[in-house]
């Protein structure tokens, strides 16, 4: 197996290019085709593994340099030494066998064991012969198998295009790259299609340009660990409220995922502020992700109603990473945070935000399995998760999770409601689901102030209280009478 260096990349490859194979990247021009393969060209020469590349016109090879001298990848030591550069333009010009005898002969006295060939469709313009160019690739991959070299070529067909030509029959592998436009945003994609022997991962995945080359991020759906490992303990995770972790039997299950919902302005972040000093302050390792508010503005809100996390946060055992989604796609933030997880150690995690989060999922077909998946990483990485999210609705009649997938997926659901009664506005809390544990069904008021959420009494002086419009019996509302 010949490793490619990009990690990803081998990860959608089943493990790499396979030995003695030859694999054609294929893309519109601008979707990142040769910088793709110059960074595996680069990464093997430094790893001593001598490689050729050969361009296919007759444009100088400094312009091919200069414009891959900006990423990390370029090392121009290299070059000459373990990365050879040679023009095919002049030999291809004389014909198939003269191009395939110079290319073999390059690679054999290089004792190279990759050929990267820039351009296959400049070869079929410069031709026009489609036997010709069948004949030349299918030649030019024996030779190569016999040298144990494998072929890297990239052609700028669409993958339409590609697939009716005898290029996607002659070669062992297919790498299609384009970009998707959504909205504003422009997303670079990649497809292995077809690869011989091997068991690629399936489906489109996130591809980006960065300083180091070209980043590829599977998707999250096609990378869910497989759990076989025993029941989670049945233990708690609680948020350090007495009396609303009472209504939980002591806290959220440990392990499990939560959604809290609840109106604009309602006290969703507070809440969640709550879950995560009480994780620090058992020592549990927590993330408090926010899509809004940068870690100042968070502790700020947080000591005005008596958190003080600032000790917390000097040991490490609370992090706070404030991830504004701008144009990022999905898979990217989530692979951030999924790294955070693994190098923290994180136990309990809080995302701030889960429309923000669901909107970045370019495609909302995808939106269910995505967050199934990433659930499903969070307990098998041992970490109770919690989610909030706005409802529209401050108050009224209409009360409708259908479009909330983790509102389906999760074993908690929690929400948190403004109730008007008798023209004044109140805060109420109540917990619709909790999976395989038990839960007191009562609806709580409670009041958020200096010293942080307090939880009321039981409210059972009305009616339509999770409507939001309520209708007194005539008794008492938290606790005072009416």
């Amino acid at each position: 197996m010949f490793q490619t260096g990009i990690p990803s990349f081998d990860q959608l490859l089943g493990g790499g290019i396979p030995r003695r194979q030859s694999l054609i990247v294929a893309g519109n021009p601008g979707c990142g085709k040769t910088i793709l393969c110059s960074q595996i060209a680069f990464l093997a020469a430094a790893r001593g593994v001598p490689v050729v590349l050969a361009t296919v016109t007759s444009e100088p090879h400094d312009k091919l340099m200069e414009a891959l001298s900006g990423f990390a990848f370029f090392q121009r030591e290299l070059l000459g030494e373990k990365l050879f550069l040679v023009s095919a333009y002049a030999s291809l010009k004389k014909g198939a066998k003269e191009a395939r005898e110079t290319l073999l002969r390059t690679v054999r006295e290089r004792g190279a064991k990759m050929l990267f060939i820039d351009g296959l469709r400049s070869i079929r313009d410069l031709w026009q012969d489609e036997a010709m160019l069948r004949e030349f690739l299918y030649e030019l991959g024996i030779g190569l198998a016999a040298m144990d070299c494998i072929g890297l070529f990239t052609t700028e067909y669409s993958l339409e295009k590609l697939m009716s030509l005898p290029e996607a029959t002659t070669v062992d592998g297919i790498v299609s790259l384009w970009v998707n436009a959504q909205g504003g945003r422009r997303l670079r994609r990649m497809e292995v299609v077809k690869l011989r022997g091997r068991p690629h991962l399936p489906g489109d995945h996130l591809m980006r340009i960065a300083a180091g080359g070209m980043e590829i991020i599977p998707r999250l759906e096609v990378r869910v660990p497989v759990d076989d490992g025993p029941a989670p303990p049945r233990t708690r995770a609680g948020f350090g409220l007495p009396e609303f972790d009472h209504l939980m039997g002591g806290g959220l299950p440990t392990l499990s995922t939560t959604l809290l919902a609840g109106s604009m302005g309602i006290g969703k972040t507070l809440l969640a502020a709550h879950f995560a000093a009480e994780g620090a302050r058992r020592g549990e390792r927590t993330l408090f992700v926010s899509f809004f508010e940068p870690p100042a503005q968070l502790l700020a809100r947080a000591q005005r109603i008596g958190l003080d996390v600032r000790e917390a946060l000097a040991s490490g055992v609370l992090t706070l990473l404030h991830q504004p989604p701008s144009e990022q796609e999905a898979d990217a933030l989530v692979d951030r945070i999924l790294r955070e997880v693994a190098r923290l150690g994180i136990q309990r995690l809080i995302i701030d935000g889960l429309t923000d989060l669901e909107l970045s999922i370019a495609d909302p077909t995808r939106r269910r399995s995505f967050l199934a998946a990433f659930s499903m990483h969070l307990r098998m990485a041992g970490v109770t998760s919690l989610f909030t999210k706005e409802v529209p609705k401050i108050a009224g009649t209409e009360l409708d999770f259908s479009d909330t997938p983790i509102a389906i997926l999760g074993e908690n659901l929690l929400l948190l409601r403004y109730v008007e009664l008798r023209g004044r506005i109140h805060r109420v809390m109540s917990i619709l689901k909790m999976r395989d544990s038990q839960s007191d069904g009562d609806l709580r008021e409670f009041e958020i102030n200096d010293t942080g959420i307090r939880v009321l009494a039981p409210m059972r002086s009305a009616t339509g209280l999770l409507t939001g419009l309520a209708r007194p019996l005539g008794t008492s509302l938290g606790g005072e009478d009416r």
